[in-house]
């Protein structure tokens, strides 16, 4: 690449994805699930040969991850980042030690700030028991400057009709559809504007520049990803979807990251034969010392050793659940049970 080029560098997808500060972490989960046994879980004869507790095996295209009876995170702590939970296909069941509750998915997103200390519980039950349960998620994790990361923890959901989302159509009648689930995309002028990010997160600040964006461009499709507008801004585009596009006139194969020139604009075409799918994680960078040792991400050791020890001391808070890995019932609806007593709820059992 040039070093005017707008493409920085191309790197091959693995697990976890490369991200860049102000993100700390991106994995995106693709799980066929079968049938639930009536339990949440998947037959039993299906769990012979895997590493019950910590299976990532993607055996026959699913992983139990650490869960036992049931795929998922059973309760585990965090502290000093942020997660964001965006759930394309399925349902997931969050408990935390707030004593908060939801289940969400179909394209809802989940901000989590974890701030001074959380633990939760990401539970994937498989609510049919007479189908196929595919879940598709991204996680991201986005870190907090040091002057938020012993903030109150706060849970927000975005319900996926409320996400702002945009189709832009190409002279050949191609559409590409932009969920923004931050960062507004200015064109055209009248975009909408995203949802409001938690407001000790770094996303918060009209400075930051942060944006967490999904593209699907219909075979063939031409599309402007329109610059940022910040100064300092990186930009990261996941191409995990599709087979072939062009960025700038270059070919990249599904499976590939690429780090952009935030400032400019960039032309991506669609040369696959079906729909093509990205996710683009962009911002400034904090720009501070990061320590981090699993689900703790401070600025020093001695934060970091400090974080053990409270979390050794009170558990962040105890867990109000009756074991750590809480499934929500039955059916399929959405809902978000607060800790403040506020609750969101959809009747109606739309398809996950």
């Amino acid at each position: 690449m040039t070093a005017s080029a707008p493409i920085l560098s191309i790197t091959p997808l693995g697990m976890p994805w490369p991200t860049l500060d102000p993100f700390l972490f991106c994995v995106h989960h693709d799980d066929a699930y079968p049938a639930g046994n009536g339990r949440y879980g998947p037959d039993a004869a299906l769990l012979r040969g895997r590493q019950i507790g910590s299976d990532f095996s993607g055996q026959a295209g699913w992983s139990m991850y650490h869960g036992e009876q049931v795929p998922g995170f059973p309760a585990h702590p965090h502290r000093g980042f942020e997660t964001v939970t965006i759930v394309r296909q399925g349902r997931i069941d969050h408990s935390d030690s707030l004593g908060a509750g939801a289940r969400f998915g179909g394209g809802d997103v989940q901000w989590l700030t974890a701030g001074r200390g959380i633990v939760h519980a990401e539970m994937f039950p498989l609510l049919r028991t007479d189908a196929p349960n595919p879940l598709e998620l991204f996680q991201i994790w986005l870190n907090l400057p040091s002057a938020s990361k012993m903030v109150a923890p706060h849970f927000t959901m975005f319900w996926s009709q409320d996400i702002p989302r945009q189709r832009f159509v190409d002279d050949a009648g191609r559409a590409t559809e932009v969920v923004s689930i931050a960062g507004r995309l200015h064109t055209p002028a009248n975009a909408p504007a995203p949802l409001a990010p938690p407001p000790d997160s770094w996303a918060s600040r009209a400075e930051a520049d942060v944006a967490i964006w999904t593209l699907r461009m219909d075979a063939g499709a031409h599309w402007t990803l329109p610059p940022a507008t910040g100064a300092g801004t990186r930009r990261m585009l996941y191409f995990f979807a599709g087979r072939t596009i062009t960025v700038d006139g270059h070919a990249v194969a599904v499976k590939h990251g690429l780090e952009l020139r935030a400032g400019a604009a960039v032309t991506l075409v669609n040369t696959g034969t079906e729909p093509a799918e990205l996710l683009m994680l962009q911002g400034r960078p904090i720009g501070e010392p990061v320590a981090q040792y699993g689900p703790f991400v401070m600025n020093t050791q001695a934060q970091l050793q400090q974080a053990f020890e409270d979390y050794r001391r009170t558990q962040f808070g105890g867990w109000p659940w009756p074991d750590a890995a809480p499934v929500h019932g039955e059916g399929h609806h959405r809902f978000a049970r607060h800790a403040d007593g506020r609750t969101e709820h959809f009747d109606a059992q739309e398809p996950a």
